[in-house]
């Protein structure tokens, strides 16, 4: 049983003549904009043809996901924060198409640390922007006195990413390690009945048990990753504000 665990793939190099890089495009960066593009045409595909009093199927579903996120911002945070609404829905449907794309045969852009790392700091600067509006850049600043306070706010950021990075990329390294267990059985099989697996052989194990995984670990925590996040994003930019 071989198990190659790799990184993000560069789907694009450029070097110069002395052999530096010049320009490297990853995979993550690639599934990424894919993404991002299947967000886009969900949103125009639910939105197109609106009308005040909703007629399509298509439409309710698209109130229900405005609602949604609109009260999940009202109860977490309250009506002052309602702007950052589209911010959260956004990285909500990032967090979740992003980790579920892993069905579609894609590596999951948050399996990169890159990823989770980014997100992560986008919400830190959201908190110590709403710290520095609430309290003034001189208390902010001498709070750092005491060092376990730097300590705190560090931990911020890397609990996150760290949280989001683990729970989707030891997901998909269980997959892989059962899928390659899977594969070694079927051979083994193939070996006990005789069979000449260069000319019968596929995997039999890995028919349907994986799919059963990729529901778990990539649809289901995916949502509950996603969900996760934006609750401790709302939670921890409203307290940045008192």
């Amino acid at each position: 049983m071989n198990i190659d665990v790799q990184g993000p793939k560069r789907m694009l190099t450029l070097i110069s003549e002395d052999g530096e890089i010049i320009f490297s495009l990853s995979e993550s960066i690639v599934t990424g904009w894919i993404v991002i593009l299947i967000i886009f045409i969900i949103c125009k595909i639910l939105t197109h043809n609106l009308k005040k009093v909703p007629e399509t199927k298509r439409q309710c579903i698209a109130e229900y996901i405005v609602n949604f996120f609109n009260s999940a911002v009202n109860e977490n945070m309250g009506e002052a924060f309602k702007a950052y609404t589209p911010y959260i829905a956004a990285v909500f449907c990032y967090i979740l198409f992003g980790s579920i794309i892993s069905m579609l045969g894609f590596r999951s852009v948050t399996a990169d640390i890159s990823t989770t790392a980014t997100l992560a700091v986008m919400t830190f600067v959201l908190i110590t922007y709403h710290k520095i509006s609430a309290h003034g850049v001189g208390s902010y600043l001498k709070q750092f006195i005491n060092p376990l306070n730097i300590i705190s706010e560090v931990a911020t950021p890397l609990s996150m990413a760290l949280r989001l990075y683990g729970n989707i990329s030891g997901g998909m390294l269980i997959t892989m390690i059962v899928y390659a267990a899977l594969g070694s059985a079927s051979a083994g099989l193939y070996g006990l009945l005789n069979i000449n697996a260069d000319v019968y052989y596929f995997n039999i194990f890995q028919i349907g048990i994986p799919a059963v995984l990729s529901i778990y670990f990539d649809l289901f925590s995916g949502v509950i990753q996603s969900y996760i996040f934006i609750m401790l994003t709302m939670a921890y930019i409203r307290l940045g504000r008192e």
